[in-house]
């Protein structure tokens, strides 16, 4: 591993060797509260918020689901870059800045509307006109710091302190996250309830600004090679360093990544679970109540789904240390199939529990992939930007998703034929996966 310049050093401001334990399991805490910690930047910590946001800023759900469309979209663009700052700054520089600058953002999307409504009195223009652009400029720096650093960030940095346990131990670690997604809406609406859309905006910026940027400075470590360790917290004698399946040397670039078909099946089955899962989630009030379906049950669905994930994610992250990852993909793509055929269904019984089985089941597969596709197949050193792409086109994907959904509805009068369109592709990128990707792969 290189080393990070203009970075804290490791030993301040202690010594992780004369700690009685392996600082890998500090860094496993750390990683799983950074991804929650990601949550305001994430589809589930915003969709909260639409009906308040479309309520006050005076904008249609279409407009609004436009604004979130190029905010993430112009947020992708930047991801890549992010990766190349990450490799060469580190993880704990980059969740600090990222968790403070999350914050900076909940705090700019609070007073949008009192901004907004100051333009409009001293420019005459609509409400709507002027808080099209401030929210979208919100929507950007969320899911920039969010999504996109903050999650990348969190991922990256467990992956280099295990090698031969790198699967379980990230399965670990989704099995809190997936349990805190899926708590997610319900607990911001009740900080909602509570506080009012604005003052829940404002305890989650003052948890990112004040605690969790604080507690990263201090605890964060970017690697063991920087701390005088070795991964799994082996010692240095007879290390097999790099593991059976990351042997020495197998380092990649981005440029190479680019060129292999393994790369882009990943990353577009990866993108694709985002396109359909940010939709379902952006609109799921929406969604359910035209299937007959209450508030209470759209908001619900996410607990069961998520024991699904859990269940799913933790044992397949114990399979896939010692197996190619192909079968693992290609389940995934037929569990969001299986998922999609329910949500075609969902005013049927059936086809909630296919809805909840087939996407729990597809996003537990897709958290083993995107923690070990990358690193497997492409080694540690250019991690953070070849991951840093994967996650502009997913973070571009989930852009599109919302969007899609939106104007299919405005079109059709229905989500039906979107969610139609989304299950054809997951069909066609399953066969296409089945056939083009190497079986060792």
């Amino acid at each position: 591993m290189t080393r990070h310049r203009y970075t804290v050093p490791a030993q301040w401001p202690f010594d992780v060797r004369r700690l009685p334990f392996f600082y890998g399991w500090a860094i496993w805490l750390f990683s799983t509260m950074g991804f929650l910690m990601s949550i305001p930047g994430q589809t589930m910590g915003m969709a909260v918020f639409t009906d308040a946001f479309i309520e006050t800023l005076g904008l249609s759900r279409t407009q609004l689901s436009i604004t979130y469309f190029f905010g993430t979209l112009g947020s992708a663009l930047f991801l890549t870059r992010a990766g190349r700052w990450y490799d060469r700054l580190g993880a704990r520089t980059m969740m600090v800045g990222a968790s403070l600058g999350l914050a900076l953002v909940l705090l700019y999307i609070s007073s949008v509307d009192l901004l907004a409504g100051a333009i409009a009195g001293w420019t005459g223009w609509a409400l709507g006109v002027v808080t099209f652009p401030l929210i979208m400029l919100g929507y950007f720096g969320v899911r920039f710091a969010g999504q996109g650093v903050m999650t990348s960030a969190s991922r990256n940095v467990l992956l280099v302190w295990f090698e031969r346990r790198r699967g379980i131990v990230s399965g670990s670690r989704g099995v809190f996250v997936s349990l805190g997604f899926s708590l997610a809406p319900l607990l911001l609406a009740l900080l909602i309830g509570q506080f009012g859309w604005r003052g829940a905006l404002l305890v989650m910026a003052l948890a990112l600004g004040a605690v969790f940027s604080v507690l990263a400075l201090i605890f964060l470590r970017d690697s063991p090679e920087s701390c005088g360790l070795l991964p799994d917290g082996a010692s240095s004698k007879g290390h097999p360093l790099g593991g059976k399946m990351s042997p020495a040397g197998a380092d990649r670039t981005l440029s190479h990544a680019r060129r292999t078909p393994v790369f882009w099946l990943y990353s577009c089955g990866l993108s694709i679970h985002a396109l359909f899962g940010t939709a379902v989630t952006f609109h799921i009030v929406a969604i359910f109540a035209e299937a007959g379906r209450g508030q209470g049950e759209a908001f619900g669905f996410f607990l069961p789904q998520a024991l699904v994930a859990t269940s799913v994610n933790l044992v397949a992250s114990w399979l896939a240390d010692s197996r190619r990852l192909k079968p693992f993909l290609l389940l995934m793509l037929l569990a969001f199939l299986f998922g999609g055929c329910g949500l075609l269904n969902l005013h049927a019984p059936w086809g909630y529990w296919l809805l909840v089985v087939g996407f729990g089941a597809g996003g537990g597969l897709w958290g083993v992939l995107s923690n070990l596709a990358f690193v497997r197949h492409f080694g540690r050193l250019h991690l953070g930007e070849i991951s840093g792409l994967n996650t502009a086109l997913t973070v571009f994907a989930s852009a599109v998703g919302p969007v899609l959904f939106s104007l299919g509805y405005d079109w059709v009068g229905s989500y039906r034929a979107p969610a139609f369109a989304c299950t054809v592709g997951l069909g066609v990128l399953l066969l296409v996966a089945l056939t083009k990707l190497p079986n060792d792969a």
